[in-house]
């Protein structure tokens, strides 16, 4: 929380954003994923862990929002869906189709399943094609959403929680609240969404268009989303939570200019932030790549912490440049890239990075992290993690 609000701690923390290494380690080892242990071993490893609350509620597999964690998805009782799949047009893979039926009328998505599609085979008779995932956004023939007619139905998918639901999370966060208690931990809650979601309900390309040609119908769909994303993240602040998360991947300037990014986004988002810091929670904003010709705006919005500062694979995140226009202003989280740097480097490049890392972005106002995660679970991997850690602890003496 020192970092967070831009003063200078002992330490600049070392705090993982993501870790799926580790959780797919800690799953071979015990044949198990169990959220409280990926916390444990992080401090076993000397890192100031945080607890993500996201990571203790269960996903509905049935639906499938892998992409959109923090609660179980529902929708609402008076929709239907059906999937089936085809094979056609000389594809050697099948084509997955998937029809939603709502009151409001019926939404529809077409995906190509690829060799990596992770949610089952068309051609062994089990599949699955999932709702919110990334994994829709490259492989859809059709998207979900097209034009204005489809925002009724749309509504139908994004139900709020329910009661039920709240309760459910409430008993699966607590044993993770405890757990922050007991170590004095971070606590934090999201993934908010709100942009993302565009690349799994119509696609990038597509929304980019609708920014120009139909302005009104993506404003229509950012409002949806926004309400379904504001009553769950009410949820998290009524319960207590030190940093409430927004992914924003797809929000920077590599897709949006910053005129756009001001009538699309920021109005939202701007309500997101002052509805965390009504209820004493820090507003963290997860943006790798294409941040610097919106640094002024997210300091005018208010947020907290620029999470994802890439030096390797982000666009205009020069840590030099990107410290020199967020200091004392916004918080840094990041400083090393994770799949070039840490999964495919060496020793001395992995060292070079983290010096270079806390030396730029440091002492005050930054939290190292690979950006942003590091998801190979092999040995040679895990050495090069030990590396990062291990040079992050001598240049601290810890």
């Amino acid at each position: 929380m020192t970092a967070i609000e831009n003063e200078k701690p002992d330490h600049v923390p070392l705090a993982f954003m993501i870790f799926t290494a580790l959780k797919r380690r800690l799953k071979l080892k015990y044949n198990k994923y169990d959220p409280q242990e990926l916390v444990t071993a992080q401090l076993e490893l000397g890192t100031d862990a945080m607890v993500d609350l996201r990571t203790f509620a269960p996903e509905n597999k049935k639906i499938g929002h892998a992409d959109a964690p923090g609660f179980p998805v529902h929708f609402n009782e008076k929709v239907s869906s059906h999937e089936w799949a085809e094979v056609s047009g000389g594809n050697i893979n099948p084509v997955l189709h998937k029809k939603y039926e709502t009151p409001a009328g019926d939404l529809s998505v077409v995906v190509n399943q690829t060799y990596d599609w992770p949610y089952g085979n068309a051609a062994q008779g089990k599949f699955h094609v999932p709702f919110m995932d990334d994994y829709l956004a490259p492989r859809s023939r059709k998207y979900l959403i097209s034009d204005e007619s489809d925002i009724e139905a749309l509504k139908f998918l994004l139900d709020p929680p329910t009661a039920k639901e709240i309760k459910e999370c409430h008993v699966a966060w607590n044993s993770g609240k405890k757990l922050a208690e007991k170590h004095d931990l971070l606590v934090a809650g999201g993934w908010g969404v709100g942009g993302d979601a565009l690349a799994w309900f119509c696609g990038l390309e597509n929304a980019v268009y609708m920014a120009l040609e139909k302005p009104e119908l993506l404003k229509s769909i950012l409002d949806v989303v926004h309400e379904w994303n504001i009553s769950r993240m009410k949820v998290y602040l009524e319960y207590g939570i030190d940093l409430f998360i927004r992914r924003a991947w797809y929000e920077g300037t590599d897709f949006w200019s910053p005129d756009l990014f001001l009538e699309f986004f920021a109005p939202n988002i701007k309500q997101e932030v002052k509805l965390a810091h009504e209820a004493g929670t820090k507003y963290g904003y997860i943006l790798t790549s294409g941040s610097a010709p919106l640094h002024n705006i997210l300091t005018d919005l208010g947020i907290d912490v620029l999470m994802g500062v890439d030096p390797v694979q982000g666009r205009g995140t020069e840590l030099e440049s990107i410290k020199r226009d967020l200091k004392e202003e916004i918080c840094l989280w990041g400083g090393v890239n994770g799949f070039i740097t840490i999964e495919t480097g060496n020793r001395e490049s992995i060292e070079k990075a983290v010096y270079e890392a806390l030396d730029t972005l440091g002492p005050d106002g930054c939290i190292l992290s690979p950006v942003d995660n590091v998801r190979d679970p092999s040995d040679q991997v895990w050495e090069n993690v030990l590396i990062f850690i291990n040079t992050w602890k001598k240049y601290y003496n810890l």
